[in-house]
């Protein structure tokens, strides 16, 4: 209907609010669920503006409004982020960093920040995003410091973990996660050695190392690997190098189930998740300090989340899930082990 001029009286004793209304707030909690939803939706401030307006409200929203109303999402971000694990534990653990843009320090100057995501499969089968953490950059200390803070949660029974191969992430697997498997991203893994490669014989490397995944049984994979890693030794010595030291942790997954090895040997479930994030947080730019990073991407994983569980599918039977290795019967992995050293 929009703006509506109200006289108020002012009474001697007590006072008079009409019950659709709230001390000093110029809209209404339906508005404020307007904004916060648009916000959340990656939605700039600016055609918040334009959107209150089309609404009725012609006096518009400035940004630090649209701010201050946005700060209501710590509460309920907070909740998700802070809250207690499953007890039943989660046997497969995914790890990934994306950067976003933001202000630190007395003279507010612009860096890059390191937002990093956890996500979780439990015993039923179901994925959760456990939590998330803003820092400098993705050293040990602080990769440790995630974790530890997912182990005070409740975060247990971890079988296998799946991530890239930075070196302050796998220090802090071995330190925080002893005993649990490590999966090499498959993918990052064929970045690292098509580096190794001429450009000219990129794909024939790229085609062949495809067909290593292709393989259904677990020795005809480790064939086919040693296949490849002994046919670039005169070649690319180089690429074979790194195909022995890696060949352990990017083959991790052949120790659990087939029906969970195509989602296990790479972290792209989570990096579609980074993807949404960026397309949420591009329209912010540049965000004022950490907090308003942690509001924004941690409301997009509790959406996420909530979208999981409300759908109701599993990642993976509970059956299948019943068949994963207990900690004693999975190998040690010597080359996270050297990793760490």
């Amino acid at each position: 209907m929009g703006d509506i001029d109200l006289r108020i009286p002012k009474l001697r004793s007590g006072s008079h609010l009409p019950s659709i209304l709230e001390p000093r707030r110029r809209v209404d909690q339906a508005l404020y669920g307007v904004v916060m939803e648009a916000y959340v939706g990656g939605i700039s401030t600016r055609k918040v503006d334009a959107l209150v307006a089309a609404l009725g409200v012609q006096s518009g929203i400035s940004k630090s409004q649209v701010s201050r109303i946005c700060a209501d999402i710590d509460i309920q971000v907070q909740a998700f982020l802070n809250r207690p694990l499953e007890a039943t534990g989660y046997a497969y653990l995914y790890l990934d960093a994306t950067y976003l843009h933001g202000r630190l320090g007395k003279a507010m100057q612009v860096c890059s920040r390191a937002v990093v995501v956890a996500m979780g499969v439990n015993a039923d089968g179901r994925r959760e995003l456990l939590g998330i953490k803003v820092g400098d950059s993705e050293t040990e200390s602080f990769w440790s410091e995630f974790i530890g803070s997912l182990k005070e949660r409740g975060l247990t029974g971890v079988k296998l973990v799946i991530s890239d191969a930075h070196v302050g992430l796998t220090k802090a697997i071995r330190r925080m996660l002893q005993g649990s498997c490590w999966q090499r991203c498959r993918v990052h893994f064929a970045r690292n050695l098509l580096q190794r490669v001429p450009k000219a014989h990129q794909g024939m490397v790229t085609a062949a190392l495809r067909s290593v995944f292709a393989q259904e049984k677990t020795d005809e994979i480790e064939a086919r690997w040693d296949d490849l890693a002994s046919s670039l030794v005169d070649r690319f010595p180089k690429a074979a190098e790194l195909m022995l030291h890696a060949r352990e942790d990017v083959l991790a997954f052949r120790h659990f189930p087939p029906q969970h090895w195509k989602k296990t040997w790479s972290t792209n479930l989570l990096e579609r998740l980074n993807e949404e994030i960026k397309r949420r947080t591009r329209v912010v730019g540049i965000f004022p300090n950490d907090a308003s990073i942690t509001r924004l991407v941690g409301a997009v994983l509790l959406e996420q989340d909530e979208h999981w569980q409300l759908e109701g599918r599993r990642m993976f039977s509970a059956e299948s899930m019943a068949a994963i290795p207990s900690l004693a019967e999975l190998p040690t992995q010597p080359s996270l082990q050297e990793a760490a050293a």
